[in-house]
């Protein structure tokens, strides 16, 4: 069994910014050269999420409208008085999304269904640079 980690860096335009990620995941897997295990894959920060979802416009739309819906950004939030940084919803979409998924592989192929990607999810008010961990578990 070996375990090895990675980073990704991803700049972001902001608020509703979805990133498909998977294309830089399966080259993390491919250089490992590992056959099976569980790769997880962590975005540091509070305001951004990694998901799994088929990229495509209208669910990226979609998408945006959900988040919206869960958590207004036009919504006054207790943090934005803590820190007047105006990104409260920021913080709860994030949460809600999660920052971490855990996917099989097999055969040096990550487990993924046909339309599904992996993909990061931007929450927050301006433009990031993100650092996405990704750990490799396997043999």
């Amino acid at each position: 069994m070996r375990i090895i980690s990675n980073t990704i860096s991803i700049d972001t335009q902001g608020a509703g910014d979805l990133i498909d990620i998977t294309a830089k995941i399966k080259e993390t897997l491919r250089v490992s050269n590992l056959k099976n295990g569980t790769l997880t894959v962590f975005v540091k920060g509070s305001t951004a999420a990694i998901t799994t979802l088929e990229f495509e416009p209208g669910l990226i739309k979609d998408m945006r409208e959900l988040a919206e819906r869960l958590a207004p950004s036009d919504k006054p939030y207790h943090h934005d008085a803590t820190w007047q940084d105006n990104n409260g919803f920021s913080h709860i979409r994030a949460s809600i999304f999660g920052p971490s998924l855990a996917i099989p592989f097999i055969g040096s192929e990550l487990f993924l269904g046909v339309w599904q990607q992996v993909v990061l999810a931007e929450f927050d008010t301006r433009k990031r640079q993100r650092e996405i961990a990704v750990q490799i578990i396997g043999e």
